[in-house]
């Protein structure tokens, strides 16, 4: 056994007698859920968060600096792991929920791509002679 399977298997029961006993009645299934906090399907949307705060962060660029291929990525994963993660065992809607702002951000920002090519006939000439 690896030294951080030992590691995770000591911080899970340093939750389950540290954490587990100020729970509300409520959040106690949660955390001994399939998909709670002792495991990687609550880890990885947590951290997946952050591609919802670049997607955001985002909104501040300029519509021409924004990539279409970069925004189509998020808008597609975003869409498929949003079903996936309904159809899995255990469902995660807690994956789900993130994957779907994911896909929301992609869908933003292209529509702002598309709003400024609209407004803009002239977009791919001014691109040219920006990068010469």
């Amino acid at each position: 056994m690896g030294p951080h399977r030992l590691l995770y298997q000591a911080l899970c029961k340093a939750g389950d007698k540290l954490v587990y006993p100020i729970l509300p009645a409520f959040a106690k299934p949660a955390w001994n859920h399939a998909a709670g906090p002792k495991t990687v399907f609550f880890w990885a949307p947590t951290i997946k968060w952050a591609l919802v705060g670049a997607g955001l962060a985002d909104l501040a660029r300029p519509a021409d600096k924004l990539s279409v291929y970069q925004n189509s990525a998020l808008f597609a994963t975003g869409a498929i792991w949003t079903r996936y993660c309904l159809v899995i065992t255990p469902v995660n809607y807690y994956l789900s929920s993130v994957n779907f702002f994911v896909m929301c951000t992609g869908l933003a920002q292209l529509c702002r791509i598309a709003h400024y090519r609209y407004q803009n006939p002239d977009w791919e000439t001014k691109e040219i002679m920006e990068t010469h």
